[in-house]
């Protein structure tokens, strides 16, 4: 393939932000895969999240050129595992000399997602970013702007989103599984993050499902409590890691959705054994199923048994036809969780169109959590979309 040739491909199937000096560059290192792309990392500040290092792992279509870390140690392992060509201790040294055309944002810590991400943007390379996207939802929708402008495609990594599993369970309601959908009640892992930092890390995988299944909530109201009262902005502090502030170690939410869906979400360390395993149940006129949350999340249909004096002898079967029951080992794994969200980006991509773990997407489950807090802060409702964009524990 000449070099014109594969100029001319490679915009007709990435469209016309690709960066011409990246096409360039790939064209005269005889590249042939479709796409060239770079990861950045902050060993001690986030690693690399949910081993988004490896998010190209064994695509033949992706030429991984380099990874950016200050950590040398973890810069150097980084680029082992990814197979990345160059390294730099700066991202945006590495974003201004590698012009790639995808760059992971890859730390859990989200305090560097936005500069990351807008400097990926603004050198006309596609985001695959780790969940919450970004810290504010001021940030969040400053990323959402630029790409729009600049035609780019964000994908945050909701891995549960593309799980067969859940995409069989959402086409199986729309068929009447479980009949007309009333409500949802989500509950976090609620271990020694319980309350607010729960919510954050984990909490918005489950709010992104809500939104899966009964589309954008109307508005929210909250009970948060820390020590057994209710949170004040005094109360508001860093979590174990660097998501931005959180408080609260008790949570209690309520979303109102169209057609008279009502859904729950609560984070309680004293009520996790009642619980059990992180997740959420779906209630509908003429059933119930319940999604224990994980990469592949595992879901069950409730039968309902008779009265005895025994008591009711309810069972949980597996929702039929779930293409997942009998996933092996390396189905679960992270590594595959992220393939299947790559890959739908990937397509996005090629075809101009937003993946379906989409940085909007990504956006509306922050504002869930974001609505909570200042439903909790002020005791009052919270109208959906909020007007607020500022975090709620920083502006009070």
């Amino acid at each position: 393939m000449s070099t014109t040739t594969r100029r001319q491909f490679l915009h007709s199937t990435l469209g016309s932000c690709a960066s011409a000096a990246a096409l360039r560059s790939f064209a005269e290192e005889g590249g042939t895969a479709r796409y060239t792309a770079a990861i950045i990392g902050c060993t001690g500040r986030g690693n690399y999240g949910h081993d988004h290092d490896l998010v190209f792992a064994d695509r033949t279509e992706v030429r991984v050129l380099a990874v950016a870390d200050p950590d040398g140690g973890g810069r150097a392992k980084a680029a082992a595992r990814s197979g990345a060509v160059r390294q730099y201790a700066d991202y945006r040294e590495m974003l201004e000399k590698e012009q790639p055309l995808l760059v992971v944002v890859a730390p859990r810590w989200t305090d560097q997602h936005n500069a990351m991400a807008m400097a990926a943007l603004k050198a006309g390379a596609h985001v695959w970013i780790e969940k919450p996207i970004t810290q504010t939802l001021a940030e969040a929708d400053e990323l959402l702007r630029l790409a729009q402008e600049r035609g780019l495609r964000i994908a945050v990594a909701h891995q549960m989103r593309r799980a067969a599993s859940i995409l069989h369970l959402k086409q199986a309601i729309g068929e009447g599984l479980i009949g007309d959908l009333v409500a949802m009640s989500a509950h976090g892992k609620q271990d020694h993050r319980a309350g607010g930092e729960d919510l954050i890390v984990l909490g918005v995988h489950l709010l992104d499902l809500m939104r899966l299944f009964a589309g954008d909530p109307l508005w929210c109201t909250a009970r948060v409590l820390q020590g057994g009262r209710d949170i004040q902005p005094a109360d508001a502090h860093a979590a174990t890691e660097n998501i931005g502030p959180i408080a609260g170690d008790d949570i209690t939410a309520q979303f109102a959705f169209p057609n008279g869906v009502d859904a729950t979400f609560t984070s309680r360390a004293r009520a996790r054994e009642i619980f059990g395993p992180w997740g959420m149940d779906l209630i509908g006129t003429r059933g119930t199923v319940r999604i224990l949350a994980d990469i592949v999340p595992r879901v069950f249909q409730l039968k309902i048994g008779n009265w005895s004096a025994q008591g009711r002898g309810d069972t949980w079967h597996p929702v039929p036809g779930d293409p997942m029951l009998d996933a092996t080992a390396e189905e679960k794994s992270v590594q595959r969780g992220n393939a299947r969200v790559a890959d739908d980006w990937l397509d996005a991509i090629a075809k101009a169109r937003e993946p379906a773990c989409s940085g909007h997407t990504g956006m509306k489950a922050l504002e869930m959590a974001m609505a909570v807090f200042e439903a909790g802060l002020t005791g009052q409702r919270v109208l959906l979309p909020m007007k607020n964009r500022d975090h709620p524990l920083r502006s009070g």
